[in-house]
């Protein structure tokens, strides 16, 4: 676990984080501002958070995994993807990261247009029971997506994961803003209502029902449809940042041949 943490490549990961969930909440919010030359629309709105998302999903997604998004990380944990110590450093990082990106667009936003930086809110009489049930489905779709897609097992073409994305997060929008805004993130949540100090009774909603879609997705994709055949040894390797694939080993090992016979010569 030590290992883990103190590498560059996981001091990489964790920034990469920040930076994305930074970029992300400021072009998502930003396109959701109510500018008195022109109010936004829910196809705009849910177009501009699909492609920020799937734009740093193809930019950044190599050297973090492009979570972006407290329930995906909290997911991959559930589903075995990731270690405890990785998935802690990464949600820090990413609420860190959409603060910072609420409070530049806060700073940047003439006064007229800033509204209430879009926090996520409950409309058209809905109830936080309604709005627990919708972001949970809206949620638990982009959570199968981004696992199937980003499956390396798997040997049928997938196309673009980062479109494939995107476009399930259009989708969640294209729904998802009629009932609560469009949540499916706690990070994009979180940032807003910590600039503009509006933590509305319902505020758990936007944790819960995310968190609670993608873990399901993750119990469904990783133990139900498509299991791996990790040992119960193997798995706690996982959890513990200590895991080794056998095949890392096997080509660890090669190099290591390879090398010893080099310095025979």
């Amino acid at each position: 676990m030590k290992k883990e943490v103190c590498s560059v490549a996981f001091v990489k990961a964790v920034f990469t984080e920040f930076l994305a969930t930074l970029i992300f909440v400021f072009f998502g919010l930003g396109s959701a501002l109510p500018w008195p030359s022109a109010l936004p629309t829910i196809l705009q709105i849910s177009l501009a958070f699909g492609l920020a998302i799937g734009t740093l999903a193809q930019a950044l997604g190599p050297v973090s995994g492009g979570h972006i998004n407290p329930a995906i990380t909290l997911a991959l944990l559930v589903g075995n993807q990731i270690s405890l110590l990785r998935a802690v450093f990464y949600v820090v990082a990413q609420l860190v990261g959409a603060i910072a990106g609420a409070g530049i667009l806060y700073g940047v936003a003439p006064v007229n247009a800033r509204g209430k930086l879009a926090v996520n809110e409950l409309s058209n009489d809905t109830t936080p029971g309604h709005a627990l049930v919708a972001e949970l489905i809206l949620t638990f779709q982009l959570a199968l997506c981004i696992f199937s897609s980003t499956d390396s097992r798997r040997t049928s073409p997938v196309g673009s994961p980062a479109l494939s994305i995107g476009l399930s997060v259009t989708l969640g929008h294209l729904v998802g803003i009629y009932f609560t805004g469009c949540s499916m993130n706690p990070a994009r949540s979180f940032g807003p209502a910590v600039v503009m100090k509006e933590f509305r009774s319902e505020h758990w909603v936007f944790w819960v029902g995310p968190i609670v879609g993608a873990a399901l997705a993750a119990i469904l994709y990783f133990y139900l449809l498509f299991p791996n055949s990790l040992s119960l040894s193997e798995r706690v390797a996982v959890v513990k940042g200590t895991y080794e694939p056998e095949e890392d080993w096997e080509e660890q090992h090669e190099e290591r041949k390879k090398t010893m016979e080099l310095t025979a010569r």
